[in-house]
């Protein structure tokens, strides 16, 4: 599963891909219970067992997709 986060006075966002056998519904409830507080901090950890961390208060937004998402390649006209 792909996700982007979006953080606070940052131009870039944070793109994640997580371990496909990753459960969609937990994911989703550990934002909502992240969110829910500005103390708490969201940690995933992608594919290669990185981790990342990132405080509630800097989240703006979260997105979440799919491995099998079609990305586009190349140049297009």
């Amino acid at each position: 599963m792909d996700v982007r986060i979006g953080v606070t006075y940052s131009p870039r966002e944070i793109e994640m891909q997580l371990p496909e056998d990753v459960d969609r519904a937990e994911i989703k409830s550990r934002v909502d219970d992240v969110l829910g507080s500005d103390t708490k901090v969201l940690w995933l950890t992608d594919r290669k067992g990185r981790e990342v961390a990132v405080p509630s208060s800097k989240i703006t937004y979260v997105e979440l997709g799919t491995a099998e998402e079609a990305r586009p390649m190349g140049f297009s006209s």
